[in-house]
């Protein structure tokens, strides 16, 4: 790619993006000039995005649920189709007061569901201290507190059975397709945000098992799985003791199994 002028120009952008691959050059073109503040953020931007980092890496935000959510290097970035997890939640909880947001990478599900509930006791914890430090950005807005650990391990004792939506988008990808992944999600999101274990559900299992002693008598877990996991994921949530079943969304090609307590 030749090199960019100081201050280039849309056409240019364009161009360069397109080289590198982008697929939608015009859509991100148009994203990162409305976000970058002078010419050599801007130049630096798109060097960035040429040089294979996510978009939303680029930019600093991700769109979810109607809110720009703040994503930093190196953290998942939250995907569209985890919207409909969030609608789930909302559909069966509406009246939700204790939100737990489990492996919560950037926050974005916590704080789309604190968003749209209003005044919530909003929580979020993951094993990564960056995603954690991320996320503390994102929900600091509705008072939410992150923490860092493992599962439930992160979370404070007072949150047992008072949990009314647990949600959890937890990794789901098997270990030995990992490297089959994008390279966008391979080499610069977390290994701990997408390696799942041998069939992908080695943490979903983990929620499971856990999330009885820690729901609310009313309360929902959700969880995101693929549609070849779904059937294994249910079974998971079933055998856990949880009243469980499957929301699908065809458009967003999401599939989140849901589960509650007798």
């Amino acid at each position: 790619m030749p090199p960019l002028s100081p201050a280039p120009s849309r056409d240019s952008v364009v161009a360069a993006l397109r080289a590198a691959g982008c697929v939608f050059a015009e859509d991100e073109t148009e994203l990162i000039l409305t976000t970058a503040r002078t010419p050599d953020e801007l130049a630096a931007m798109v060097e960035r995005r040429v040089a294979g980092l996510p978009l939303e890496h680029v930019l600093g935000w991700a769109e979810f649920h109607g809110l720009r959510v703040h994503v930093e290097a190196g953290v998942f970035v939250p995907r569209r189709r985890t919207e409909f997890l969030v609608d789930q939640a909302l559909a069966r909880a509406p009246h939700a007061r204790v939100v737990v947001d489990l492996c919560c990478g950037s926050g974005a599900v916590g704080a789309a569901l604190a968003a749209a509930l209003g005044a919530v006791e909003l929580h979020a914890a993951d094993i990564d201290p960056a995603a954690v430090r991320c996320a503390g950005r994102n929900v600091a807005g509705q008072g939410g507190h992150v923490y860092t650990g493992d599962l439930f391990e992160a979370l404070p004792d007072r949150l047992r059975g008072r949990i009314d939506i647990l949600a959890a988008n937890v990794p789901y990808v098997p270990s030995d397709e990992v490297s089959l992944l994008p390279s966008e999600a391979r080499d610069h999101e977390p290994l701990t945000a997408l390696d799942g274990g041998a069939d992908g559900l080695d943490v979903l299992r983990r929620v499971a098992a856990g999330a009885p002693r820690w729901l609310a008598p009313s309360g929902v877990l959700l969880a995101e799985t693929s549609a070849r996991q779904a059937p294994t994921a249910v079974d998971a949530f079933t055998r856990a003791g949880l009243r469980t079943e499957l929301a699908v969304s065809d458009e967003l090609y999401a599939h989140v199994v849901i589960g509650r307590t007798p």
